[in-house]
């Protein structure tokens, strides 16, 4: 035995020395995932809830890392399709128009708000529906600002004359100085704060907006499908924990001792003040808590609004290439039902994480 113990102790301190001077294994870093946004009253507290702490808790919680990018809008819907971020903001008209139209599959797990006015067509010069005949109309085309001229050209008799306005594709960064700057544009659809400032101009006026039109135009968090299926579950991960920090976020903004600094720091998501941020808040109808959300998610009038929107997309060959039938894009819903071919579904409902911060199981 004792012969045996100093060999023993030099194999021990020579084990001991390996371990010492070998490079440790490194941690597996935590999925990260990228969330897309753009300026808009109901998008900006994206800003403030990773400005704020909010979005690192809930990451944190979940053992992942978001980002959120912020993006002109119709740069944030062509990033997504390229499936270089995996999650974005969006209407529901554009998340047909765009990734499903271009056949990514793709989620929407939170129901934001609906514009109640957000968005708007403004003239000059007295031009009301019947008189925009053969008159230039700003807008980003192939998004909602095109569905809310239809529908107002529509419901003020004026449906015959559509093919007659000359669209004028202008981003959404661009547009308000523009139209402002040159006094020979006489018509432009935009969305709030772009609207708040146009209107500052005394000599234009606002013919129609979204108001009348409510569960219209609905702005969601769209997730890429593929993500949400990751077998290794870091895209559940993500779900939830965006989902977990967007609610914290729209109770901050509801009440409380945080209220004050959770408007302020979505406000300056835009450069807005205070009260032009509560102003546009006025004209959004926001699902602040999850079971509102929840509820009309998974309601009727869901799919009744989706039903015009969907037609309109197809009317307009915004559904994509040799799309023959609106059923060859199909929407699926939390109830199981399709609008569509079962085997063509490009765009689904899922209520599911909103519903589990309903319940507080987030």
């Amino acid at each position: 035995m004792s012969r045996c113990r100093p060999a023993f102790y030099a194999a021990l301190l020579m084990l001991v020395a390996l371990f010492a001077f070998a490079p440790r294994a490194q941690a597996a870093a935590p999925p990260t995932f990228t969330v897309g946004w753009s300026v808009y009253a109901g998008w900006n507290p994206y800003f403030y809830m990773q400005k704020s702490g909010i979005l690192k808790k809930w990451a944190d919680k979940y053992g992942v890392v978001i980002k959120v990018q912020r993006f002109d809008y119709a740069a944030s819907l062509d990033s997504f399709v390229a499936k270089n971020i995996d999650a974005c903001t969006m209407t529901n008209m554009e998340a047909l128009d765009m990734p499903a139209a271009a056949g990514v599959d793709s989620t929407a797990i939170v129901m934001g708000d609906y514009s109640n006015g957000n968005d708007a067509v403004l003239t000059r010069n007295g031009l009301t529906f019947d008189k925009l005949s053969g008159h230039k109309v700003m807008l980003v085309q192939k998004t909602v600002s095109e569905y809310l001229l239809e529908r107002g050209m529509v419901m003020n008799g004026q449906q015959a004359k559509l093919n007659t306005l000359k669209l004028i594709n202008t981003s959404d960064s661009d547009i308000a100085p523009a139209f402002l700057n040159n006094k020979g544009n006489e018509a432009v659809v935009t969305w709030k704060p772009l609207v708040s400032q146009i209107l500052e101009d005394k000599s234009v006026h606002s013919i129609f907006d979204s108001s009348k039109i409510p569960g219209e135009i609905l702005d969601l968090l769209v997730v890429q499908t593929s993500v949400l299926q990751r077998p290794d579950g870091s895209g559940e991960r993500f779900a939830k924990a965006i989902t977990g920090a967007w609610y914290e976020t729209m109770s901050q903004m509801a009440g409380g001792p945080q209220q004050l600094a959770a408007l302020k720091g979505s406000a300056a998501a835009s450069s807005d003040t205070l009260e032009s941020y509560k102003e546009q808040l006025k004209t959004t109808a926001l699902f602040a808590t999850p079971k509102a959300a929840t509820e009309f998610t998974t309601s009727p009038t869901l799919k009744q609004k989706m039903e015009l929107v969907r037609q309109f997309c197809f009317t307009h060959g915004l559904l994509g290439k040799g799309i023959k039938s609106v059923d060859d894009v199909s929407i699926a819903y939390p109830d199981g039902s399709v609008q569509g071919r079962k085997d063509r579904v490009r765009l689904r409902f899922d209520a599911k994480y909103m519903q589990a911060a309903m319940q507080g199981k987030l």
